[in-house]
């Protein structure tokens, strides 16, 4: 399958539910504090998109039964909200959202803290985050893919932690999963060429101790870290521009 280069059009279609997305985010900050089920936290943003004019991309993707993924400490990705989740002081969470707005879809996902956190859980999130910035920093004409995995899985493994390599960034815009895959921990100067209009999304999966992740196998889907310690994630969708990489998940200031 071949990369996918968006026309002008495609571009600002996905430009503006990549801002919805993003706005989501923003949004559901204000109801998150400790009680609270992240059951509710998932209603509210589907409520959000749908008053918007998007729906929720995970809603019913190959059976998944929520609008949203909020994965709570040792949870890497695709926790599924429930009413019976109820937030606690301690936890660090990673809520992730894909708007499909006019056909066009937006990706991306960030942290959040409830009450007192752990140092240890902290770093552990800075570090995610930064992580980020160094692969969207690597996004530009010419450059290779595999660039983005490298400086990541450099400065992360240099602070101590973890890349998981078994879930990736993707293509995105026109389809909820596009080519290519891309990886956050690879060889220097791998893979495909960037070139302008193509989208896709970084989303580093960090991990305070191994990197390997195993599924729940009541719901097929949550992904936990193998040994228990607990994870972070933080999640753009850039576009290639003719002279470096546009993040298209900003919110409204």
């Amino acid at each position: 399958m071949a990369i996918l280069i968006k026309t002008p059009e495609q571009i600002e279609g996905i430009r503006q539910s990549s801002r919805l997305a993003a706005n989501t985010l923003k949004m559901i900050e204000g109801y998150i504090k400790e009680g609270i089920s992240t059951g509710y936290l998932d209603r509210l943003m589907e409520e959000y998109m749908r008053d918007h004019g998007a729906v929720p991309a995970t809603l019913g993707y190959h059976g998944y039964p929520k609008s949203s993924c909020i994965s709570l400490n040792e949870v890497v990705c695709h926790g599924i909200p429930s009413n019976d989740t109820v937030l606690k002081p301690g936890d660090i969470f990673n809520i992730d959202v894909t708007t499909i707005l006019n056909g066009y879809y937006g990706d991306t996902s960030k942290m959040y803290t409830v009450g007192e956190v752990s140092p240890a859980a902290l770093r552990l999130i800075d570090v995610t985050r930064h992580s980020l910035d160094l692969g969207i920093q690597q996004v530009r004409p010419g450059n290779k893919f595999g660039n983005i995995g490298h400086v990541i899985g450099q400065f992360v493994r240099s602070k101590g932690f973890s890349v998981v390599y078994e879930f990736c960034g993707h293509g995105v815009g026109i389809e909820f999963h596009e080519e290519p895959q891309v990886e956050h921990s690879a060889r220097r100067n791998s893979g495909a060429v960037m070139k302008p209009g193509m989208t896709f999304t970084i989303e580093p999966m960090i991990n305070e101790g191994k990197p390997r992740t195993k599924i729940d196998k009541d719901d097929g889907w949550t992904a936990r870290t193998i040994d228990g310690k607990i994870s972070a994630q933080f999640e753009h969708t850039v576009l290639v521009t003719q002279t470096g990489v546009e993040i298209l998940t900003l919110p409204d200031e």
